[in-house]
């Protein structure tokens, strides 16, 4: 079955920049499209960003339109999400996420997601 396991997240101050990592295991991720999707505290869970399996389409919210980069390494089997100028309302809990079904399109649903790692926390603050 396929697995994921985010890694990077942590503590930064306005302006900073993070970026986080998913590496799967038990499927080749060229299968599937992918996403990353967030949780802040009280809030449901947001997709911000989603990318093809070949990697040739991405979409974001416009929550972090021009602000985050989502990108794949199919060969090394990982995907990042490089996230600049953070603000406080980018804190939360961020998942990787595939969507099994799908490979040439990904939207931005989060119930369209059905494997989902761990989360790394992210939090700005000053």
């Amino acid at each position: 079955q396929l697995q994921l396991v985010e890694s990077g997240g942590g503590l930064v101050q306005p302006g900073g920049s993070l970026r986080l990592s998913c590496a799967a295991s038990g499927a080749d991720l060229d299968l599937y499209a992918m996403g990353w999707l967030r949780q802040a505290p009280g809030k449901e869970r947001e997709a911000v960003s989603c990318i093809v399996s070949n990697g040739l389409i991405t979409n974001y919210a416009d929550s972090v339109r021009g602000r985050f980069t989502i990108s794949r390494d199919n060969a090394k089997n990982t995907v990042d999400l490089h996230m600049n100028n953070l603000q406080p309302e980018d804190t939360g809990v961020y998942y990787c996420a595939s969507d099994t079904g799908r490979r040439l399109t990904c939207h931005l649903h989060a119930d369209e997601f059905a494997v989902w790692g761990q989360g790394t926390q992210v939090t700005v603050s000053s």
